[in-house]
């Protein structure tokens, strides 16, 4: 079953905003979208103002033309609610809903998420336009999706109001039932914290030094939940007065730590992602690689949508560099590859006006006589040929644990270094992509039987019950790699007992005798010629072998790498050349078969459905290269019988025939 029902391809097109522009230029708009192969537009999501000008008072008179235009030409609609951007009335009537910062600063409007998530009025009035807008459009021929707000926690992640206080001490009292159950969580005997009444505890504002580092992990769960609540309440609404349309909401994964996105996947009908490049790094398509597995992960290996991406240049970026030729294409068969059955940008027609004026679009400023508008229009005709690709799944090498949790808890203050989560997620998933291995992400706590190997790269934070889970998966006779720092605390980022790393030392077969961070720009020799900085560990085995022990440093002469049967353990921050070998090695462990030899800069990725298997290939190198396998080039035509020629800078997708 496709994930939007009466598509029958993949989804191609846009957030369009013919709000913005007179109602002249609509057709035209249309007329453009049928050329360049547009099928869905993104419509209403900052139109709150324009609907209801005055509480309680709508005009839907123009939404209600361009639905009608849209339909009339073949092209389906993801309707949005306006609620991430309050119109200006809201604010006035409303003062107490605006969003206060932690050091008491009050946020005002004039942009998009202006608003306190726990704010009753917020609550009040988001559910009122929503509501309107499911009685009016329920039944519209041209409405095939419900987009709920945009980018929850974006913008206004954490709130520290007084209504963002007593929404705390509720959500608390929910979680604990009593106040000796906290004061036990949090470790209130330290700095004479013990609560004695419910009323004493405030959100993590300013203090005279750092916060107790439970209360702020409860703050963001707490923080994370305020916003579920909100889209919860809008999905509601919609599933109730509009039944048989899915509703989803545009997560911002890899790129958004303020949301624990594996609890948000299961109250979404359709898993939605928003990506941009990073457009200064170099390696970028491999961070688009890993945010697009991420993505697929979230959605639990289902296709999943891929709800903004950009034609070119963003607007917020340091330097927002455009793209080069060909990257556009390249970037939307990545996403392609590894899971999306939609390919969507922001926006369709750039603007005129406001803060995103500089922002990419499908239609730039330029208009049709230019390089994107020609991209554009290319890629739409390429995705048409590709509807046998929807709902297929990727099949996994390895599965990286990853947890926004523990990325909480990691970046806290008062750490024995400061450490990135996504550090170390990148490094090991960086050196899995160039070995063309293709990767699952999974919370500590999922099922991994399905995976020869498992890499913990930052699991600081590892609940009683995720290291169980993993002593178990390698009872089973799977593979697992730690890196340093992890399994150290609990939930509430209390140390676990027995010595570092408590939740996992028997099955590492050590304990970490004492952390040996390094000096910037210090740098520590291995024993078998790896380089590695920024941290050492003092290791003391207990029945683990070393594999590898350092040559110098603090922590000269005792192990580095270590082996205790399926579990490996590396206690530094290889560099790249080590990060590759140690994962060739512990690969070799896990009896993964050799991993192919294809050019570094070939991404091959797998998708399989029930028609067969399908290979898509982007070629991010400068040089032709060839894929084996025999099938039916779609893009081409072609029949291939002796591997698939890729052209450098180009992209094939081949459907296989089995032999």
């Amino acid at each position: 079953m496709p994930l939007i029902p009466r598509m029958d391809r993949i989804a191609y097109g846009g957030d369009y905003n013919p709000e913005q522009w007179p109602e002249a230029v609509w057709a035209q708009d249309v007329e453009l979208m049928r050329e360049a192969g547009v099928n869905l537009v993104s419509l209403g999501i900052f139109a709150w103002a324009l609907l209801e000008p005055a509480p309680g008072e709508y005009e839907f008179g123009w939404l209600d033309r361009s639905l009608d235009l849209l339909h009339h030409a073949g092209i389906a609609v993801d309707l949005a609610t306006p609620t991430a951007a309050p119109p200006p009335w809201f604010l006035r009537r409303h003062p107490d809903a605006a969003p206060i910062t932690r050091e008491g600063v009050r946020l005002g409007g004039g942009a998009r998420q202006s608003f306190c998530p726990s704010s009753p009025a917020y609550a009040a009035a988001s559910a009122g336009i929503t509501e309107q807008l499911a009685r009016r459009y329920a039944g519209h021929p041209a409405l095939v999706l419900w987009h709920s707000h945009n980018e929850y926690g974006g913008a206004n992640a954490y709130c520290y109001c007084e209504t963002s206080g007593a929404a705390f001490r509720n959500w608390l009292r929910d979680t604990y039932g009593d106040l000796g159950k906290l004061n036990e969580a949090w470790g209130t005997a330290f700095w004479s914290q013990r609560y004695g009444d419910w009323d004493e505890i405030e959100p993590p504002i300013v203090a005279p030094t750092t916060v107790n580092p439970a209360q702020e992990l409860d703050f963001f769960r707490f923080s994370s939940d305020a916003h579920l609540a909100n889209f919860r309440r809008e999905r509601d609404i919609l599933h109730r007065l509009s039944p048989g349309v899915p509703v989803t909401t545009n997560f911002m994964l890899a790129n958004c730590k303020n949301i624990d996105y594996w609890k948000w996947s299961r109250e979404v009908d359709v898993v939605s992602n928003d990506h941009y490049l990073q457009a200064e790094r170099p390696d970028n398509h491999i961070e688009l690689a890993m945010c697009a597995d991420l993505t697929r992960s979230v959605a639990r290996g289902r296709g999943w949508l891929l709800m903004e991406h950009s034609t070119g240049p963003v607007n917020w970026q340091p330097r927002n560099l455009a793209k080069a030729a060909g990257e556009l294409r390249r970037n939307s068969f990545q996403h392609l590859a590894r899971g999306a059955d939609a390919v969507m940008f922001f926006q369709w027609r750039a603007s005129r006006y406001g803060a995103e004026k500089f922002h990419s679009a499908m239609l730039p400023h330029g208009g049709t006589a230019t390089r994107t508008w020609r991209d554009v229009v290319a890629l739409g005709d390429s995705l048409g040929a590709l509807a046998e690709l929807r709902d297929g799944r990727v099949v996994a090498d390895v599965a990286l644990l990853w947890d926004w949790e523990s990325w909480w808890a990691l970046e806290l203050p008062w750490r024995p270094a400061a450490l990135a989560f996504r550090d170390r997620q990148e490094a090991f998933y960086e050196q899995l992509w160039r070995a063309h291995r293709t990767v699952d992400f999974a919370h500590p706590e999922a099922d991994l039987g399905a995976y020869p190997l498992v890499v913990a790269p930052s699991s600081y934070l590892l609940s009683p019950a995720a290291a169980d889970n993993l002593r178990r998966y390698v009872a089973g006779g799977g593979t697992l790699l730690v890196s340093y720092f992890s399994g150290i605390v609990d939930a509430h980022d209390a140390v676990h007992p027995g010595g570092h790393p408590g939740a996992l030392s028997d099955l590492l077969g050590l304990v970490v005798e004492e952390f040996e961070p390094l000096r910037a720009a210090e740098t520590v020799r291995l024993d078998d010629g790896r380089v590695a900085d920024t941290w050492t560990e003092r290791l003391e085995l207990r029945g683990a072998t070393a594999l590898a022990s350092y040559a110098d440093g603090p922590a000269a002469g005792r192990p580095a790498v270590t082996r205790h049967g399926r579990a490996f353990y590396v206690s530094t921050r290889l560099d790249a050349a080590g990060t590759a070998a140690l994962l060739a090695t512990v690969a070799e462990a896990a009896g993964l078969p050799a991993a192919p030899e294809l050019p570094e800069q070939l991404e091959v990725v797998r998708r399989r459905t029930d028609s067969g298997g399908f290979v898509i290939a982007v070629n991010h190198g400068e040089t032709d290269a060839v894929v084996p396998g025999h099938g039916v080039e779609l893009l081409t035509g072609e029949r291939v019988a002796d591997g698939l020629p890729v052209p450098a800078g180009e992209v094939r997708v081949l459907k296989e025939n089995p032999r």
